[in-house]
């Protein structure tokens, strides 16, 4: 019982020290968590978040203080937001490390009154970067084996203390972790513009099975259909229909949307990308030139 009563003890003392960045978040509706960021910035789960933020409060230890919105990206889950007055005390040191499968988690949120709250997880799964369905980058795969409530958007440590990331509940209401490394390549862009600038081409695309006929002279056997187009879009601009089968884009295969935003960073925007498609049978490239995704 030695073993366990230590362990028992320095999770309660990495609790207690990470207490002064575990902030609760009060948006009039059912309330969630934060990591203070900084002494003035809070970092928030996007999706938690309604669209009408007018009664937004963040709560640290009893404390209230109020907030604004300063920028929220849906394709990185994240929301930044300003204080009006800043929190002093301890903020996160980042990991540099993702952490192993099979090692242990500090899933922290708050209350409805700021105090920290805590449940111990296990990293279930972990992986290489990838990207949202709305094109987000996210700079590695962490997966836990929990379920979230309102410690949704709360930091997630080592049980060490390191900062992990942020928690959030990803596809099919399961525990991922947005990394330290992406909240910090976020956090300033968010503060500056509100938004995360993506490229877009202004399509709607269905993925589709290319007919037995047309797969040796296309050398693809699956694509992504047009099914719309946005009015005054780079693609209906350069030419792209409905019915069009986008089988590649600078020569690399696309089989899913989400294969298409991933090549469409926000270095992309500006630049000119060649659309291999199949068009009534026929082969055709199109070069469109990306463009800024609308705001929302």
């Amino acid at each position: 019982m030695g073993m366990i009563d230590d362990l028992s003890t320095s999770l309660a003392g990495q609790v207690n020290q990470a207490a002064p960045f575990v902030v609760g978040v009060h948006t009039g509706h059912r309330p969630h968590s934060g990591i203070l960021w900084r002494p003035d910035v809070v970092l928030a789960s996007e999706q938690t978040l309604p669209r009408d933020l007018s009664g937004l409060s963040v709560l640290r230890g009893g404390q209230t203080v109020g907030a604004s919105l300063a920028g929220r990206d849906t394709g990185t889950n994240v929301a930044v937001l300003k204080l009006a007055t800043p929190l002093d005390g301890a903020l996160p040191s980042p990991t540099p490390d993702t952490s192993p499968v099979g090692s242990l988690a500090l899933i922290l949120g708050a209350d409805t009154a700021g105090h920290p709250t805590a449940r111990l997880a296990m990293v279930h799964e972990v992986g290489e970067a990838w990207h949202s369905m709305a094109g987000g980058r996210i700079d590695a795969l962490i997966r836990l084996d929990c379920r979230l409530a309102a410690d949704e958007g709360g930091p997630v440590l080592t049980p060490s203390g390191a900062l992990i990331g942020m928690s959030t509940a990803g596809p099919r209401r399961r525990t991922i972790v947005i990394p330290a490394a992406t909240l910090a390549r976020v956090v300033d862009p968010l503060l500056t513009e509100g938004r995360i600038a993506r490229g877009w081409l202004g399509v709607g695309l269905q993925p589709v099975m290319i007919p037995d006929g047309f797969r040796q002279s296309s050398g693809r056997d699956s694509g992504l259909m047009v099914v719309s187009l946005a009015s005054g879009a780079p693609a209906q601009l350069a030419g792209i229909l409905p019915g069009d089968i986008v089988l590649d884009i600078d020569g690399t295969p696309v089989s899913r949307p989400r294969s298409l935003a991933a090549s469409l960073g926000p270095d992309r925007i500006g630049q000119a990308v060649a659309l291999r498609v199949l068009r009534a049978g026929a082969l055709q490239t199109i070069s469109v030139t990306v463009a800024a995704r609308p705001a929302s």
